[in-house]
């Protein structure tokens, strides 16, 4: 894929004391930035997503409009685009490859709106899933710079619960006999297709499967759904990357860092963003209860639940169009008010 663009970062020194050489933040925009440079939105990438996987909403008359706003998409390292371990050197590949934390992320992220985009203050920080884990670090990060905050299917942490569903899920892949050592040594196939099952379970719904609302996305049994959309869905990844982004996921806190050195709620107090956070009401691992426990500590937050039987996927709905219809109203109402 070559229809991105590349921020050079270079020699970073992440979380973890380690050094990731040459990092590469791949990213594309998409509508003009105003004189002014008033009318930037960020919006980031959600699990093993690309920039191209969540466009449903950006383009003229969408909601995140280009005729109105110049949105920018930086890709989450580990995507396959940024720097990632599909494409890591010796000898920091395998398993020494140097993780990064969502925090490291917005580090990087945040230059490439200041330094290299010359944006000082975001209309808007958005995401879905990973996304919205990224959204919630850009507007603790950065108070001073977000205006305002979306945050669709996630959290500002990783919930314990949701940290023992993906121990399961990496299990569930590293099983598989081309994992040695700390490394794929061949692509696990057999992996893949085992972790996109295991994944369908805890994504939807159980009222999903009840009302067998995968035939609304165009699939004719639920065999061919979980070929067709998760085993296919993560044959097209790589083994690698995705554990990667797994770890990244599983180590999500907007507190751990020395700005507020593991102070959750004085994180959350921190936030100056008008802010709407949007769980799902099904989704069964970013819970609606974390969610709401995080919204009475922020300044100017809205709780608005997804009345959804699409489980977590009702934040990413390509094919629900009552769930984008909800979306897009709450964010529309947002970006309305100051």
């Amino acid at each position: 894929m070559n229809d991105h663009k590349i921020f050079n970062a270079g020699d970073v020194v992440l979380q973890s004391g380690m050094t990731h050489r040459n990092t590469q933040l791949a990213y594309q925009t998409y509508g003009t930035l105003n004189e002014d440079r008033s009318n930037a939105i960020i919006y980031m990438t959600s699990y093993g997503a690309h920039h191209t996987d969540i466009l449903w909403m950006v383009g003229p008359t969408k909601v995140l409009d280009t005729d109105q706003y110049f949105i920018v998409i930086p890709n989450l390292f580990g995507n396959g685009l940024s720097s990632s371990p599909s494409f890591a050197v010796e000898p920091f590949s395998g398993a020494h490859w140097p993780d990064f934390t969502i925090y490291d992320n917005i580090a990087i992220q945040r230059r490439l709106i200041t330094d290299v985009l010359g944006i000082e203050q975001l209309a808007m920080a958005i995401g879905f899933s990973m996304g919205g884990l990224q959204a919630y670090e850009w507007a603790a990060q950065a108070p001073d710079m977000v205006k305002r905050l979306v945050v669709i299917c996630g959290a500002a942490k990783c919930a314990p619960h949701n940290y023992v569903f993906l121990e399961g899920i990496r299990a569930t892949l590293t099983a598989d006999a081309a994992y040695q050592n700390g490394r794929f040594v061949a692509r696990p196939e057999r992996g893949l297709r085992a972790m996109g099952r295991a994944y369908a379970a805890m994504a939807m719904s159980q009222e999903f499967y009840r009302h067998e609302t995968w035939r609304d996305a165009g699939f004719s049994s639920l065999e061919d759904y979980l070929v067709g959309s998760w085993e296919g869905n993560f044959l097209k990844r790589d083994a690698a990357n995705l554990l990667a982004q797994l770890w990244t996921w599983q180590h999500a806190n907007i507190a751990q860092n020395t700005r507020y050195k593991g102070q959750f709620e004085h994180a959350l107090q921190s936030i100056t963003a008008n802010a709407v956070i949007m769980p799902s009401e099904t989704d069964l691992y970013f819970r609606v209860e974390d969610n709401r426990l995080e919204v009475e500590q922020m300044r100017r937050a809205k709780l608005i639940p997804i009345p959804s039987i699409w489980g977590h996927r009702a934040g990413a709905p390509s094919v629900n169009h009552e769930d984008a219809a909800f979306i897009t109203r709450a964010i529309v109402s947002l970006l309305s008010q100051d």
